[in-house]
């Protein structure tokens, strides 16, 4: 835990997690400040470092990539340069969204998004099976989200 930040930081933080296009004025009122010190704190914690950005959450089922799988790949050797290969063609990849180096028997993690299974099938056998030291794949196929927020704030 930081001691940079305090409670109102927090607030903010947590405001505009829920909502990234409050304006100020409406940030301020949110969290029991005047527009002008709010207004200095957002700058504040943007130049630390606490807000790394701004973004929209789209909704990848609306865009037709409404079935996700969760893949974990063991590479067939463990050392940087097939690591940096792997990951180089796994950035190329616009079905993988996200991508993780994992500890334990598995050392990579991806979340797929497509349309369905048959361009999952199609993505797997003709293109992620096919990434030089691919040694095992496993695929898992969640049945609903129970929880998901971008970031931790407590």
């Amino acid at each position: 835990m930081t001691t940079e930040i305090d409670a109102i930081d927090r607030r903010i933080l947590a405001e505009l997690q829920r909502e990234g296009r409050l304006t100020h004025q409406e940030l301020s009122e949110r969290v029991g400040l005047s527009p002008t010190p709010c207004a200095r704190r957002l700058r504040r914690l943007e130049e630390m470092g606490y807000i790394s950005g701004y973004a929209a959450l789209i909704d990848e089922a609306r865009m037709g990539f409404g079935f996700t799988v969760f893949v974990s790949v063991q590479l067939d050797r463990q050392v940087d340069d097939r690591l940096v290969s792997f990951e180089a063609a796994i950035a190329q990849f616009p079905e993988v969204v996200d991508c993780w180096l994992m500890t334990g028997n598995r050392d990579y993690m991806l979340r797929i998004a497509v349309s369905g299974l048959a361009e999952y099938e199609q993505f797997l056998t003709g293109r992620l099976t096919k990434v030089p030291g691919v040694a095992s794949l496993e695929s898992s196929i969640p049945i609903r989200r129970v929880k998901g927020r971008q970031s931790r704030l407590i």
